[in-house]
């Protein structure tokens, strides 16, 4: 239980997240590196995945594209979500040098990082897959090999202006993304107060908090990575209080951190 003396002691300290509980809603390597972040300022991160992967129906298809990867078919591997990324690790795929790899954002460049693969390009603008095949095909005047690695419910966007643009593209389903309920004592400690704050990092995780989490007080921060996931999150109907202005964990963190501690002054409810 914190109290406001303890809350003060803590902000003493000069960590721009003291006193604060945050929930992070994906596990893992990105889980633990979001985690180790928070706590490095002064937070309490609750790791609580709410979506996970599922293998896809076509696992012949995935396997057979990985091999292909690790044999230096591709020019470029394209990926456009931390999921993804997580299908790669589990998979111990390779990326040979002669494959350049782009990241539809920060998110996914820091999860392929975290895992220890290297990332050649993320669009500097639009995090997007259409920004995404702007920038390769600005990059890319000559046709090249491209293997896109998607989620079952992602439109085809980058593959279909890859291919418009006389790329040769070999588009593969990756994963399935299915929700992961949560402990009951994680959803009482956001129905009391208990999560200062909830990290929203893709649409996918907005209606998982959306959906699992039917009462979430009024001063509890929903703090989304960049405005295309704070638009996903207000159309499943969850109230933004905060977008980072880039979308890195960082620059979530920082927004975050600018806000005022909820239930500063209040110890919360068991």
């Amino acid at each position: 239980m914190m109290n406001t003396a303890e809350t003060l002691s803590g902000a003493s300290t000069g960590k721009p997240l003291a006193g604060w509980r945050v929930l992070v809603p994906r596990g893992g390597p990105w889980g633990d590196g979001v985690a180790a972040k928070l706590r490095s300022q002064g937070a309490v991160p609750v790791v609580a995945p709410l979506i996970n992967f599922a293998p896809t129906e076509d696992l012949t298809a995935l396997e057979s594209a990985l091999a292909d990867l690790a044999d230096g078919t591709f020019d470029w591997l394209t990926l456009t979500s931390a999921t993804t990324v997580d299908v790669l690790y589990a998979y111990r795929a390779v990326i040979p040098a002669t494959t350049k790899v782009a990241a539809v954002g920060e998110t996914t460049a820091a999860a392929l990082s975290a895992v220890g693969y290297r990332v050649d390009l993320v669009p500097e603008k639009d995090n997007s897959a259409a920004g995404m095949a702007d920038e390769l095909i600005a990059l890319e005047p000559e046709p090249r090999r491209v293997l896109t690695l998607r989620s079952e419910i992602a439109k085809p966007v980058l593959t279909k202006r890859l291919i418009a643009a006389g790329h040769d593209v070999r588009q593969v389903v990756a994963y399935r993304t299915v929700g992961v309920p949560v402990t009951e004592r994680i959803a009482r400690d956001v129905a009391n107060g208990r999560i200062n704050a909830i990290l929203v990092t893709s649409g996918s995780v907005a209606e998982q908090v959306r959906g699992q989490f039917a009462d979430i007080p009024e001063e509890t921060v929903i703090a989304a990575i960049g405005p295309r996931t704070a638009k996903d999150a207000r159309k499943v109907g969850l109230s933004v209080d905060i977008v980072a202005r880039r979308q890195t964990v960082d620059a979530l963190l920082d927004a975050v951190s600018g806000l005022p501690l909820p239930h500063a002054s209040d110890e919360f409810h068991l």
